[in-house]
């Protein structure tokens, strides 16, 4: 192979780079397509007791508004992976559950007169206590999001392998630790977009969407829409902004626009807006796993015990819960440990759905395994390399089948740990740690061994029904991947494939290895990514999820090529009276072997069947076209004692880093920072080394910055990056990469997948530095500076006796100020004018009228902009405790489609020189989609409106002062003004 395994330019840069992308936003649509904006639920868990569209569908521009109702009447439930009495909607009907979920859809003539639309939309809701913890919602007393599902509790699966209760019975040591991992995106640069149209004369919908692949939701949608396989047509643009798993979240949007279209009778198109993505796209699990080992006294654990609760947000949405079961072949890690005890429970709380992020399941499962590897070393005394070595699976053993079930194709793991640690590597690691410790300064060193899948097994999600539930339901297994190679009649070369990019460099790579079977250029090969599911070849196991491209998809696109060579060759033999065995490919030519040998132009060959199909060889097909669709044996569906090979393929990483952590500001600097990988064969080292580089990205962001946040009562507090932090350039260090190759045996080309592993690997690596600099047990993620100062910091002492400290709530939004006014006027003047409706209609920032219910009650309609965040919302305020003319007590609250508050404030008159001093407290909590925005801004809003309505008040009971004529004229006679 002269191409595939290099490092070639890539073919989609030039036109990325230059601003020629094709995103689904760039893409053209049909006159007269209309555009959708989704109104979203400011509450968390709330009865919707009416919905008032009147006055928006009134509005110019308005073709439909549409409820859940309305959607209700047109589609069925989407069905998720498990057996649980949910209706799985993709709007709400009855009962909103998470802050963002879609509550109604204006259909306009533009996104702007849309938007505008839902500030007219009235929604009636009944606000019901929410469950946010996912062990509180286990409690019997817990709000139940589901009545008809009984509990919070959705599924709670037992699985036991090898005896891991005579391990611990036997065992010299037990160690236990407990993990809380954060709930985080992958935040690509594009959000999800829709185009949608309804067909109703043939009842076919045809949807142009970004997803990152549609082939294991089709049959979902399909069924939700209530029509035929054979009557979705998907489409997928071009281009994709970037993906990490989120994109297989835009299923329920493409059910709720394609509805949409078929009401309005027209093409509509939705794209999200950031503040939509971040508060309603999926996100990764928030898991709390308890992690128990059996351990000889020399570091060896002889069995593990995992109890994990998964939090599934407020619904189970497919292809959850992919996350939790997806790596259930690998809890054992990269060790060999024959003995495992599983708890599995999912559990529903009132957030955002959860869905695939960039290395679902390992992230989870690797943070406590490995955090538990360093706890294991501490408390023996050991080094955690060496427990580490002391348990991995040795070279020896592969292929090795693990206690749970995978089949860990190849690999020489304890090879890949000394490269990694070797040429002065680690010896240099210890010498820094040795200086910094001498200087007063904390140095720790982390490892982690991680084994990566990829390919995975469709079937590992039913793993999460009993053996007789999935007799009940039929067999699911395997993986399919398919790719087409056509020649056309001059002898061009095309390829598509079922899988869809989203900026990893598939055409590239797909052209380098079809270039090579035929020995042609790279550039010879045209790659088409533009999948429709209408036409093209396709099946419901195909994709590019965990990562699948280089071991499943570039394969196929291998067989499919070899196939037609393999045709070609028999016609090249016929014309050149040769052997086939003798044909050879290359140079652009198709020749018979020798300097002698007969040859002709490739294209000449190839375009035969095109032009003279009546001269092909007795037996010999077309060689136009060829389909290879590829599933791997290996594959099977979970066994009745729950084994599953939950992927096909298991790649290595071992990684090592040194870190400083600055005890008072709580930073963390990464001093060096080695990985190394063994992703079978390399077809693209480039590539690889930006898979391995982005995934070590996107790994700081979850180590040190990155949690989708909730308060208490469920209102969503990072919906903008002013909140939820993402790494830049400036935050990500570089890092040495290295290599080993390990090629698969079950796959065509010998690759494995190696586009999340670092998602897996880096965060626990950063935490066991961590806790070796700093000596403690215990490591949350994300490290914020705050919390890692909270661990370096000495403990505080004890409060006085009978001293109340006060406690923090967490995801606290309570707003609390104060400040004062001038006003030149008396304070009974003041006074009237806070009594006044009409005067208080004009001093209200945004306020389009005040209706006063009594003399000291009083209603307000007002649009507020905060940030990027603007709304129209009902007020309530109420004055109370009135000390007239010197103080009131003013309490109210507020409502709206972006969120709700309310609050309290003491208002103070004092007469002043030449007026009135007005001095005010006060202190409010919003929630909603309000509070997404981000504490700092919220306060600089509430000081900028507060201090808006005083300066209004001022100008509103000042004296007057003369107009310029009357000035002039009091000049003129010799008056002053």
């Amino acid at each position: 192979m002269t191409w595939t395994g290099q490092s070639l330019p890539r073919v989609e840069d030039a036109s990325l780079l230059t601003g020629r992308g094709r995103f689904i936003d760039d893409l053209g649509v049909r006159p007269g397509t209309l555009e959708a904006a989704i109104l979203r639920a400011p509450h968390a868990h709330a009865d919707i007791l009416a919905i008032d569209i009147a006055a928006a569908s009134r509005m110019p521009g308005v073709v439909a508004v549409i409820t859940g109702r309305d959607v209700a009447a047109l589609t069925t439930p989407m069905v998720a992976g498990l057996k649980v009495k949910v209706q799985n909607w993709p709007i709400a009907v009855d009962r909103v559950r998470y802050v963002g979920e879609p509550v109604a859809i204006v259909v306009a003539a533009d996104r702007y007169r849309a938007e505008d639309a839902l500030d007219a939309i009235a929604v009636d809701y009944r606000p019901l206590p929410a469950s946010m913890d996912p062990i509180a919602s286990l409690a019997a007393e817990a709000p139940t999001l589901h009545p008809t599902a009984g509990s919070n509790l959705v599924s709670d699966r037992h699985f036991s392998y090898g005896d891991p209760e005579g391990a611990f019975a036997a065992a010299d040591r037990v160690f236990e630790i407990a993990i809380r991992y954060p709930r985080n995106t992958g935040a690509p640069m594009e959000t999800f977009g829709i185009v949608a149209e309804y067909d109703p004369h043939e009842g076919v919908y045809d949807i142009l969407a970004n997803f990152q692949g549609p082939f294991s939701i089709h049959t979902v949608l399909a069924r939700a829409l209530k029509v035929p396989g054979n009557k979705l047509r998907m489409r997928m643009p071009p281009d994709s902004g970037g993906s990490f798993g989120v994109k297989q979240g835009v299923a329920p949007y493409a059910l709720l626009i394609a509805v949409a279209s078929r009401i309005a009778g027209r093409p509509v198109k939705w794209i999200e807006d950031r503040l939509e993505h971040l508060v309603g796209a999926v996100a990764a699990t928030n898991r709390v796993t308890t992690l128990k080992a059996a351990v000889t006294s020399d570091g060896r654990i002889t069995a593990l015990d995992y109890d994990q609760v998964e939090d599934c947000g407020a619904y189970p949405r497919a292809p959850e819960p992919a996350t939790l079961y997806r790596m259930h072949g690998n809890m054992s890690g990269a060790y060999a440990i024959d003995n495992i005890a599983i708890r599995n429970r999912v559990v529903l709380t009132n957030k955002a759905p959860t869905g695939l992020v960039r290395g679902f399941g390992g992230p989870q499962v690797y943070f406590a395994l490995e955090r538990l590897i360093h706890r294991i070393a501490v408390g023996l005394g050991l080094d955690p390399l060496d427990v580490i070595r002391r348990n991995l699976i040795t070279a020896g053993a592969f292929p090795y089948r693990t206690a749970t079930g995978a089949l860990y194709d190849s690999g020489d793991y304890g090879a890949a740990v000394a490269l990694a640690i070797g040429d002065g590597r680690l010896a240099d690691l210890r010498e820094r740690q040795a200086a910094a410790r001498r200087a007063g300064r904390s140095y720790g060193i982390g490892f982690t061994a991680v084994v990566e899948p990829s390919v995975s097994n469709m079937g590992y999600i039913t793993t999460v029904l009993s053996a007789e539930e999935r007799a009940k339901a039929g067999p699911k297994n395997g993986a399919q991947a398919s790719a087409t190679v056509a020649i056309d009649p001059t002898g061009s070369v095309s390829v598509t494939a079922s899988s869809t990019p989203q900026g990893q460099g598939h055409r590239t790579v797909l052209a380098q290895v079809v270039a090579d079977v035929f020995g042609l250029q790279p550039q010879e090969i045209r790659v088409v990514c533009e999948l429709d599911t209408g036409k093209d070849a396709w099946s419901i196991a195909s994709g590019n999820y965990s990562s699948r491209f280089a071991a499943a998809v570039a394969g196929a696109a291998h067989i499919a090529a070899g196939r037609l060579k393999d045709r070609l060759a028999e016609v090249a033999a016929s014309q050149f009276q040769a052997r086939a065995a003798d044909i050879v490919f290359a140079g652009g030519k198709i020749a018979v072997k020798g300097e002698s040998g007969a040859s002709a132009p490739f294209g000449r060959i190839a375009g035969l069947t095109h032009w003279s199909p009546g001269l092909l060889p007795d037996g010999i097909e077309q060689t136009i076209r060829e389909t290879a669709f590829w599933t791997p044996p290996e594959l099977t569906a979970p066994d009745g004692a729950d084994h599953v090979n939950s992927s096909l393929c298991h790649g290595f990483i071992f990684d090592m880093c040194g870190v400083e952590v600055d005890r008072v500001s709580g930073r963390v600097r990464i001093d060096r920072y080695v990985t190394a990988h063994d992703c079978g064969r390399v077809l693209h080292p480039g590539m690889v080394d930006g898979q391995i580089r982005g995934g070590f990205a996107q790994a700081l962001g979850a180590t040190f910055l990155e949690e989708l946040a909730y308060a208490e009562d469920g209102a969503f507090l990072t919906g903008t990056f002013a909140d939820y932090l993402l790494p830049t350039a400036t935050e990500v260090p570089d890092i040495e990469v290295l290599h080993m190759e390990s090629p698969s045996p079950f796959t065509p080309l010998g690759a494995k997948g190696v586009g999340e592993g670092n998602c897996m690997s880096t965060p626990v690596c950063i935490a066991n530095a961590v806790a070796d600099a700093l000596g403690v047990a215990d490591i949350t993620l994300p490290l914020t500076p705050a919390r890692v100062a909270a661990l370096a910091a000495d403990p505080e002492p004890a409060p006085p006796a009978g001293a109340a400290r006060p406690q923090a709530r967490a995801g606290d939004r309570t707003l609390r100020g104060e400040g004062s006014a001038f006003v030149a006027a008396p304070r009974a003047e003041v006074w009237a004018t806070l009594l006044d409706a009409d005067a208080l209609a004009s001093l209200i920032p945004g306020c389009h009228g005040v209706r006063k219910l009594s003399p000291t009650h009083f209603t307000a309609e007002v649009t507020l902009g905060i940030g990027p965040v603007k709304g129209r919302y009902t007020a309530e305020v109420k004055l109370s405790d009135l000390d007239a003319p010197s103080a009131a007590t003013l309490s109210g609250s507020v409502t709206g489609a972006l969120g709700s508050g309310g609050g309290s404030g003491r208002i103070t008159l004092d007469d002043a020189e030449g007026g009135t001093r007005i001095t005010y407290v006060y202190e409010a909590a919003v929630g909603g989609k309000v509070a997404s925005i981000g504490g700092r801004l919220l306060d600089g809003a509430a000081r900028a409106i507060i201090g808006q309505f005083f300066a209004a008040l001022a100008r509103h009971a000042s004296p007057k002062r003369p107009g310029l004529l009357a000035r002039v004229r009091a000049l003129l006679k010799g008056g002053r003004s």
